[in-house]
């Protein structure tokens, strides 16, 4: 799941630390990182936001097509019934992701759990793996998106559905300015995205 990265509309939160045009590259950047890790699980798609910005993306081996719906939620849901299961949706904000999360997922889908889940600090997550598409999941209210009980209410969902649910351990994603200065201290952070926070 991808914004395009487009000056202004592109990681706006950190705008106060980066400007709009280093966040636009930034988010380049980032979407470049995700495809590159996601091609370790499997095959490749990018949702892409807005559906007219395919071209803006730069994603090597990735198929591309548009976000369609009114909220994340739906947005989601629908890339995850294109895409078929089992899947593993990520976004672009946490652009630490590494081998022991490809393998977690894949040990967890392999032992029949049903959804996997990587908690974000903030309240949300940072992956969601499915072993088969399930629309309920994503059946949140609209305003709770972004906000900090997306993680709670998704794990109340799978448990009225009676799924077996995976946790990976919990993340700091790239969002605030604060999250910018404590992941530039991570072990994993790639270079680019690195140079970048840095102003290089």
């Amino acid at each position: 799941m991808a914004r395009a990265p487009r000056p202004g509309r592109a990681k706006t939160r950190l705008e106060p630390l980066l400007g709009p045009e280093r966040c636009a590259r930034l988010q380049a950047e980032l979407i470049r990182v995700a495809v590159r890790w996601a091609g370790t699980v499997g095959r490749v798609f990018v949702a892409v936001s807005p559906r007219d910005a395919l071209d803006e993306v730069d994603a090597p081996g990735a198929e591309r097509f548009g976000q369609e719906g009114a909220n994340l939620g739906e947005r989601m849901a629908a890339a995850v019934e294109r895409v078929g299961g089992p899947v593993v949706v990520i976004g672009t904000d946490m652009p630490t992701l590494g081998g022991f999360h490809a393998r977690s997922v894949r040990a967890d889908l392999d032992a029949g759990v049903d959804a996997v889940f990587g908690p974000a600090h903030d309240g949300g997550y940072y992956l969601v793996a499915l072993r088969q598409p399930r629309r309920d999941l994503f059946a949140l209210p609209a305003d709770a998106w972004g906000g900090p009980e997306v993680l709670a209410l998704s794990l109340a969902r799978a448990a009225e559905a009676r799924l077996e649910v995976g946790l990976l351990r919990g993340e700091r994603d790239l969002d605030m300015p604060a999250d910018a200065r404590a992941l530039l201290l991570h072990h994993a952070l790639p270079p680019g995205v690195a140079a970048i926070l840095r102003g290089e």
